[in-house]
């Protein structure tokens, strides 16, 4: 039995398991300690994986070489790509998942990754000697020394459920809660606080009315999570269900509002704004006269729909009857009702941009404990933390992405340079480089990366550049290939668009918004042959990639000049060179956030709330600048 580890991760949800897996794959001996070896990566709440700027942290977690991107395209029973009507910044691609498959997955991932180690007990301590963590001590007694730890403890840090006025403690249902390691890091001075958030009620599906629901049924193109290719589900594809609340269901919700958690001063954590329950839509939107709902399917097999959109801590009798008056859930049999579940997490501006802590070296939080939301947002922290543990075993420099680089990148930085006064949950505002941040080059931005920690394959990085050189090679083409207006214009015209007076480049053609490649492929022979000398398995993947670069060509290339001129004070380093509170020309708010935060950077700096350019500008001053 091995007791000494480079690397402990607590905690085998989604954060955790890819950090598990990212400091073993890159040669740390790592132990992975969970309560429960059978329910590693549990989906708690939604069984879906991505949406809206959701799905592009999970296409960065693959480029880089996680995990997840691979286990959701195997246990996919639907996918879709969110946001077609909008811009490619905007595309987003989600998919549900069979809950079963993706634990299957993940844990076959875990068990066959070498270095990887796991134990199934409860963390209670940390063992931490002159501030520097060496280890960790479990509920069974046992002691495991560790060089670095990483906490990934989710919701189970003195997690405590509501439904109604009946309380349990627990991570999740059914799963107990996790106590000591909050209060011993208080002790030490950390900032602690307590969160909240929610699950819908589960409903049996064969006793839905589907001819009072609207089916939506998933997409079957090229799009997938995965950049590797032959990553595919073979799970039979599943519609989701459309439903509407009403006043019937507004009337029964309202009248139990007194006995909502919520209401009543039961709970005083703060839950998610941008997820909120179906209790506080109703009093956030009082004159809304109806919430959709999604019926979504928990699996290829099982009868368990997820009710999304109705997360709840109401008492049991009162959910089941404002259930009742929804045509299509009338006779609705349940699972178990919707709950809320309160939880530890600490201030994330006590952690570096490496995730690592400032008060206790070589310590790690990732996910929830940092104030987030969502299991995109908490692997992709854990990708991070867990490349960060290993490299500083190694002694070797850390590795941070920038705004400029990744969603994963502006998540970390919002963390650690603003804070949390809510459930942290991505969006692609908030990212403003957002054209640069796209999807479908997420393996071009950071493959390179994952190739130089050494967590991207050879054959990843060799896919990348393959598909790197026929996109290029494409728009090169369309850049030299003249098309005539005699071809092209009867075909212009049948479509009712302006048909050309001279011939022009296919470049130019291209720009017309009207138009794509896929069109035009079937009326000039040349631009046919060079498609069909495109990779076979890639094809529709590489011709969307160049016509994006393609029509927005100068959007990218004005955003690229705009994110090097503000990268220029992301390479200012002025960590610990300022006394911050003995710069009297600085603001007195100033003094005070650049003293509690010490940021790494001038850029960092300037995102700090309540900074203002004046004090950015008394910096550079001070710097020679």
């Amino acid at each position: 039995m091995r007791f000494d580890y480079d690397v402990i991760v607590i905690g085998a949800g989604h954060a955790g398991c890819e950090a598990a897996c990212a400091a073993a794959r890159l040669g740390s001996p790592t132990l992975l300690i969970t309560m429960d070896m059978n329910k590693v990566a549990q989906m708690s709440c939604n069984p879906a994986v991505g949406g809206i700027a959701k799905g592009q942290i999970v296409r960065e977690i693959d480029a880089l070489g996680g995990q997840m991107g691979i286990v959701t395209d195997r246990s996919s029973i639907q996918f879709r790509m969110l946001n077609r009507s909008k811009g490619p910044a905007m595309w987003s691609p989600r998919s549900q998942s069979d809950r079963t498959r993706f634990i299957e997955n993940w844990r076959k991932i875990l068990d066959e990754t070498p270095n990887l180690y796991m134990w199934q007990d409860s963390a209670t301590s940390l063992v931490i000697d002159e501030g520097v963590v060496t280890g960790v001590t479990t509920a069974f007694g046992v002691t495991f020394n560790a060089k670095t730890v990483v906490l990934t403890a989710g919701t189970f840090l003195n997690g405590l459920m509501h439904v109604g006025q009946v309380q349990m403690e627990g991570g999740r249902v059914a799963e107990p809660a996790s106590r000591g390691i909050t209060e011993q890091l208080v002790e030490l001075g950390f900032s602690a606080n307590r969160m909240k958030t929610g699950t819908p009620v589960r409903l049996d599906a064969r006793t839905i009315d589907y001819s009072q629901c609207q089916r939506q049924d998933g997409e079957a193109d090229f799009h997938h999570f995965s950049y590797m290719p032959g990553v595919r589900s073979e799970l039979r594809q599943r519609p989701c269900w459309i439903v509407y609340t009403n006043d019937e269901v507004h009337r029964v919700l309202r009248e139990g509002l007194p006995y909502s958690p919520l209401y009543n001063g039961q709970i005083q954590s703060v839950g998610p704004r941008y997820c909120p329950s179906i209790e506080t839509k109703l009093v956030t939107f009082p004159d809304k006269d109806s919430h959709q709902l999604f019926i979504e399917p928990e699996g290829e097999t099982t009868q368990e729909m997820y009710l999304n959109g109705f997360s709840s801590s109401m008492p049991w009798d009162v959910q089941i009857e404002a259930l009742s008056k929804i045509p299509a859930l009338r006779d609705a049999q349940i699972y178990r009702p919707g709950y809320a579940i309160e939880y530890d997490y600490f201030d994330p501006r006590q952690l570096t941009h490496t995730l690592e802590t400032k008060l206790v070296k070589n310590l790690f939080f990732a996910g929830q404990v940092n104030g987030t939301t969502g299991y995109e947002e908490a692997a992709g922290q854990g990708l991070v933390a867990g490349i960060n543990a290993h490299l500083k075993v190694e002694g070797k420099e850390p590795f941070v992405l920038g705004r400029d680089e990744a969603y994963i990148g502006v998540l970390i930085d919002d963390l650690v340079t603003k804070g949390v006064d809510e459930p942290y949950r991505m969006f692609t505002s908030r990212a403003e480089h957002r054209i640069l941040l796209r999807q479908d080059d997420a393996d071009m931005r950071l493959t390179p990366r994952g190739y130089k920690l050494g967590l991207a394959t050879q054959q990843r990085y060799d896919l990348m550049a393959s598909k790197r050189d026929q996109v290029d090679d494409l728009v090169e083409f369309a850049h030299n290939f003249s098309v005539k207006a005699s071809i092209i214009n009867p075909m212009l015209e049948t479509a009712g668009h302006q048909p050309l007076r001279q011939g022009v480049k296919l470049y130019d053609l291209l720009l017309r918004p009207q138009l794509d490649i896929q069109q035009l492929r079937q009326f000039i022979p040349a631009l046919q042959e060079h498609i069909d000398g495109l990779e076979d398995a890639r094809r529709d993947e590489i011709i969307e990639a160049a016509e994006i670069k393609i029509k927005y060509h100068g959007y990218i290339q004005r955003e690229e000049m705009i994110a090097e001129k503000i990268g220029r004070l992301d390479r200012l380093y002025i960590k610990d060179k300022f006394d911050y509170p003995t710069i009297q020309q600085l603001s007195t708010e100033a003094r005070q956030k650049l003293a509690r935060i010490n940021p790494e950077t001038i850029g960092q700096a300037s995102r700090i709330p309540g900074i203002s350019p004046s004090d950015i500008n008394i910096l550079l001053v001070l710097m020679g600048r």
